[in-house]
């Protein structure tokens, strides 16, 4: 006969915070710059980096833009903050502005996704092949096509939840 043994792990706890919130049809949220990732250019942001000018300047006075274009502007900035990853945003479309409309009509279709941040830098060293920016003076935030730092991405649109649902729905209705 044989015998079968389960082996026992022990459980692993772990504490998340967890974050329930949802983002009205105008709103998005991503990564405007990673810490300690290089970007095209061989800038690399430090963690911190951001601290002092986010103390000095309020997220609506950090300017929203279309492609770095002081010409078009595309709505506000409702959180500017550093986390673990990066410099994390949460921003308003204004709609009544057209190239917002266009802007939020690419979201929704995945044609267009990138973040990037204008500034001025404070404090930097060279360390490698890198300049390290430990501090900088944010002025922008950009939707961009192309984005310096390849991570620095929208991660979630308004309304997100409720297009994938109807989509789905769709796909099982048509099947």
């Amino acid at each position: 006969m044989t015998l079968i043994r389960y082996a026992r792990r022990p459980l692993a706890r772990r504490q998340t915070p967890a974050r329930l919130s949802s983002l009205a049809g105008d709103e998005f949220e991503g990564y405007a710059s990673l810490f300690n990732v290089p970007d095209s250019g061989g800038d690399v942001v430090a963690p911190g980096a951001f601290a002092a000018s986010l103390r000095r300047r309020p997220p609506a006075a950090v300017r929203m833009l279309y492609q770095h274009s002081a010409a078009e502007p595309l709505g506000v900035w409702e959180e500017i903050a550093e986390d673990r990853r990066g410099l994390k945003v949460r921003g308003r479309l204004v709609l009544d502005v057209t190239r917002a409309r266009e802007v939020r009509a690419l979201f929704a279709e995945g044609a267009l996704n990138g973040l990037s941040i204008g500034f001025r830098t404070l404090r930097a060293k060279k360390d490698g092949g890198h300049r390290l920016l430990t501090e900088i003076e944010l002025w922008e935030i950009s939707v961009v096509t192309f984005p310096l730092l390849a991570g620095s991405l929208v991660t979630a649109v308004g309304d997100d939840l409720t297009q994938r649902i109807t989509t789905a729905t769709k796909r099982m209705v048509n099947e």
